[in-house]
């Protein structure tokens, strides 16, 4: 049974940084890319950030509004996604998702996922 548990959420002020952690069980993590995508109240679902498998070096994909303020990683002897979040903005608000790809190669359409765990809440005030 694949099970992904995510932690790290919280309020912080803008301009400050969080580390968002995926913990993954059930499945052999390093056979598939990985992904986190957030949702904000009355928004669609957004894609934040994927990772591949290190089969195919580990490569890395970021939404427009997030790039070059947050990274992903990933800790194949954890069993652990990582999403570092820095110079934070009141709009990163949301619910953050971590998300199991059905590929090993990096993706950012929600439909390439088929698991998901049940989200850690990130707000950012002024």
């Amino acid at each position: 049974q694949v099970r992904l548990v995510e932690s790290g959420g919280g309020l912080v002020r803008t301009g400050e940084s969080l580390r968002l952690s995926c913990a993954a069980s059930g499945f052999d993590f390093d056979s598939r890319a990985m992904g986190w995508f957030r949702q904000a109240p009355g928004k669609q679902r957004e894609f934040v950030a994927s990772i591949s498998s290190t089969s195919i070096r580990g490569n890395t994909d970021y939404g427009a509004s997030v790039k070059g303020r947050f990274t992903i990683s990933r800790d194949n002897t954890k069993n652990t996604v990582y999403l570092q979040m820095n110079n934070l903005q009141r709009e990163d608000t949301a619910v953050y998702y971590c998300a199991q790809a059905l590929v090993p190669w990096h993706a950012y359409d929600a439909k390439m996922y088929e698991n998901w765990g049940q989200g850690t809440q990130v707000t950012v005030s002024s």
